[in-house]
This record gives C-alpha cells, sequence and structure tokens, in this order.
C-alpha cells in the first residue's frame, strides 16, 4: 500500500457577521471536504460550527462532506438561515 503525498492548496472559509476567515492550507490529493474542514482547525477556532447541521460547498455550490476535492477549491461553511428569504421580501413589501 502506498501513501499519498501529494499535496494540492485549497481554502477554508466562514463568515460570520462581525468576522470574515479564509484559511489557507496544503492538503493531500483525494481529500474531502469534511478532511479539509477539520485539518484547517477552524472547528476549534468556531465551535459553533456543527457540520451535522450547517451546509457546505465549494465556490457556493452545495455539496456534501464527502465531496472529493481539487486544488484551489475553496470551501465553504454555510451558517444557517435565520429568516426565511421569501418571508423576508414579504416584509419589505408590506413596508414599501
Amino acid at each position: 500500500m502506498t501513501i499519498n503525498t501529494k499535496k494540492m492548496r485549497i481554502e477554508v472559509a466562514y463568515a460570520k457577521p462581525s468576522e470574515q476567515v479564509i484559511l489557507t492550507l496544503d492538503i493531500a490529493d483525494g481529500s474531502t471536504i469534511e478532511a479539509a474542514i477539520i485539518e484547517s482547525g477552524i472547528l476549534q477556532r468556531f465551535p459553533e460550527i456543527d457540520l451535522a447541521n450547517n451546509r457546505v460547498g465549494i465556490f457556493g455550490r452545495l455539496f456534501k462532506l464527502d465531496q472529493v476535492l481539487r486544488a484551489g477549491d475553496r470551501v465553504e461553511i454555510y451558517r444557517p438561515l435565520l429568516v426565511d428569504p421569501k418571508e423576508m421580501r414579504r416584509t419589505r413589501a408590506a413596508k414599501r
């Protein structure tokens, strides 16, 4: 069995209203979104992130945690919506 020693550079991004973080790291080729998030250390920095509940994506497209990454990908961790977008539009329209 051979160990994969090839590395690729990716980014892991997370944003709160008051703080945005983009971490750059080199990970093994064939790594998944979940592996990149764990290896980045972002879960320790933001303990409110729960991979069972937070959605994740690459460049704005939703993916599952087992998605294999490619060099240059930006993994994004999305916060849950606080308000339904349709309801927010209705509220804004009613105020006009």
